[in-house]
C-alpha cells in the first residue's frame, strides 16, 4: 500500500519486450536504491511493480500484459523520468490517502497551467474512473495523490497543484496531450459495489 506521495523521481535505463511482458530497469539515487531489496514492492508511476533486481544503482522489475494494458508503462522509453514511491510502514507519517497501486486506466491531460505559484492540471478521465469522482476527494495520477478541485462534465476534473509537487514529480513535464495513469479512491470503489451489490436483481 502506499499513500501517493512521491519519494523520488527515477529514471528508466533501458527496457526489453519478450513474450508479452515488458522489462524495466529503473535509475535510482544511491541513497535510495540501498533501501531496496529483491521481492520488493515499488510503485512506478502509480503502477505497484516488484524489484526484481536492485544493486547500488536502480532496479528491475516486468509489466505483465494486463499492467500493460491498463496503464502507461509500455510507451516508456528509455530516458522517461518515472514518479517513485515505496509502500507506506508503520514508522512512516501517512500523508495523502490509500493507493494501492492497481492502475484504473489512462487518463490524459487536456490543459496544464502553471507558474513559479503552482497551477491547475485538467485530466480527462476513463468514464468508470470518471463516475467514482467527488468535489475534494482524493485520485492517484501518476502515483501522485491529488485532490479533485471540480468536476467539468464530459469526464474532465481538475486539480491544484502545488509549488513542490511540480517540482518533485513528473508533473512539471506534462503537456496538453500527455497520457497519464489514473487510480479512483478504493473506498469510493467499495461503496460503488457495495450499492450495486444491494439493488434488487430486475424482474424477469
Amino acid at each position: 500500500m502506499f499513500t501517493g506521495l512521491i519519494e523520488f523521481v527515477g529514471r528508466v535505463e533501458r527496457v526489453s519486450d519478450e513474450g508479452g511482458v515488458r522489462r524495466l530497469r529503473i535509475a535510482v539515487p544511491p541513497e535510495i536504491a540501498a533501501g531496496l531489496r529483491v521481492g520488493d514492492s515499488v510503485a512506478v508511476s502509480g503502477v505497484c511493480l516488484t524489484a526484481e533486481r536492485a544493486d547500488a544503482t536502480g532496479f528491475d522489475a516486468t509489466a505483465v500484459g494486463e499492467t500493460l494494458a491498463r496503464s502507461t508503462l509500455g510507451a516508456l522509453a528509455a530516458g522517461d523520468g518515472v514518479n517513485l514511491e515505496t509502500p507506506v510502514t508503520a514508522a512512516r507519517v501517512f500523508g495523502g490517502h490509500i493507493v494501492q497501486g492497481h492502475v484504473d486506466g489512462v487518463g490524459r491531460v487536456s490543459a496544464w497551467e502553471h507558474d513559479a505559484n503552482g497551477g491547475t492540471l485538467r485530466v480527462a478521465l476513463p468514464p468508470k474512473v470518471y463516475e467514482l469522482c467527488v468535489e475534494k476527494g482524493s485520485i492517484a495520477i501518476d502515483g501522485v495523490s491529488l485532490t479533485i478541485a471540480s468536476l467539468c462534465g464530459g469526464g474532465e476534473i481538475t486539480v491544484a497543484i502545488v509549488p513542490h509537487t511540480v517540482g518533485a514529480t513528473i508533473i512539471g513535464g506534462y503537456r496538453a496531450g500527455t497520457p497519464v495513469n489514473v487510480e479512483a479512491d478504493v473506498i469510493a470503489k467499495y461503496v460503488q459495489e457495495f450499492v450495486r451489490r444491494a439493488q434488487p436483481a430486475p424482474s424477469q
